[in-house]
């Protein structure tokens, strides 16, 4: 609604680092409640944990169906009046799950609690517009949607940044400054201290420029048919099972073979030029979930073709004849 809701961080870490600080330290108390979802990045986890040690805080934990879809009335059933924040991501960055982000946020702000979206996995993919989500802080990172390193985003309702004290302190988040008293910047200057990444903030809105002048309308069509054609051809490998089946799926795929490792798989796949993530994808406890200790992950964009697909499925049968 303003340009005073978005404030430049280093990345999307930091921006929930930011959140739990400044809103978390001063807003929670002994006993108030932070829910997260099964599913979520390390970076919306460990931010809320620092805060219960802090604070003494509890955590819940939102459950996720069988197919790896958001559990929507298991997180109903963990909504109390104690609750007072919900921290869950927009896309899953393992398995690609899209959370149904608006009723969450409705559920939310019935039970009294605000709402922090993780967008690192959404931004590049869909469409968002964070006033019809309703989501009280969004993040992402630049670096996700084809921008620099060491910039991202934290979008916030100007009510509530308002309210919030500074996170770090230095030039620039200051009205006056004095040895008797310091007073301090409206958003979003106040959380932004020190001198800024300049370079990267014009790079991230040449990125932004760059993804929009496509239209990411376009960008998802075209990434379900991609998405579609991998699914149908991952089939194909026997042994090779996909983790996780959601209905509403973003073209993150993680899956696992019966006789390779991860790690062998991503080596052999790039002798073949061909490039995944291997391992926990800073995810444990979804991983520890879904009852294994680390996934092969292709990760599909706008720059990706069905000819890119095809070679990958030359490495897996590579990794085949390698491994039985």
């Amino acid at each position: 609604a303003s340009i005073a809701e978005i404030i430049f961080t280093s990345g999307a870490t930091e921006a929930i680092n930011l959140v739990a600080y400044t809103y978390g330290d001063a807003f929670l108390k002994a006993g108030d409640e932070v829910i997260v979802s099964l599913l979520e990045h390390h970076s919306n986890i460990v931010p809320w944990q620092l805060l219960q040690t802090r604070k003494n805080i509890v955590i819940k934990v939102a459950p996720m169906l069988p197919d790896g879809s958001f559990d929507l009335e298991g997180f109903r059933k963990l909504l109390t009046p104690r609750t007072k924040m919900v921290a869950v991501a927009h896309v899953s960055n393992t398995i690609g799950t899209v959370f149904p982000i608006q009723e969450i946020a409705r559920l939310a702000h019935q039970a009294g609690a605000v709402v922090l979206v993780d967008g690192c996995q959404a931004a590049p993919h869909l469409p968002i517009n964070v006033q019809e989500l309703d989501s009280d802080f969004y993040v992402f990172t630049g670096h996700k949607l084809y921008g620099p390193t060491g910039i991202g985003i934290l979008y916030g309702k100007k009510q509530l940044l308002e309210k919030m004290p500074p996170f770090l302190g230095g030039g620039h988040m200051i009205n006056t400054v004095s040895f008797e008293k310091t007073t301090f910047a409206s958003p979003p200057a106040r959380f932004e201290a020190g001198t800024s990444n300049i370079a990267g903030a014009i790079g991230l809105g040449y990125a932004i420029d760059y993804v929009q002048k496509i239209g990411l309308d376009e960008i998802h069509q075209y990434e379900k048919i991609l998405l579609d054609y991998l699914l149908q051809q991952l089939k194909t490998i026997a042994g090779l099972r996909v983790i996780g089946h959601p209905q509403d799926l973003s073209p993150v795929v993680s899956f696992v073979m019966d006789s390779a490792h991860p790690h062998d798989i991503a080596t052999i796949l790039d002798q073949y030029g061909v490039a995944v993530r291997a391992g926990h994808h800073c995810a444990q406890p979804a991983m520890q979930w879904f009852g294994v200790t680390g996934t092969t992950r292709v990760s599909l964009g706008l720059y990706n073709s069905i000819a890119d697909i095809d070679q990958l499925m030359t490495g897996l049968r590579q990794v085949k004849k390698v491994f039985g």
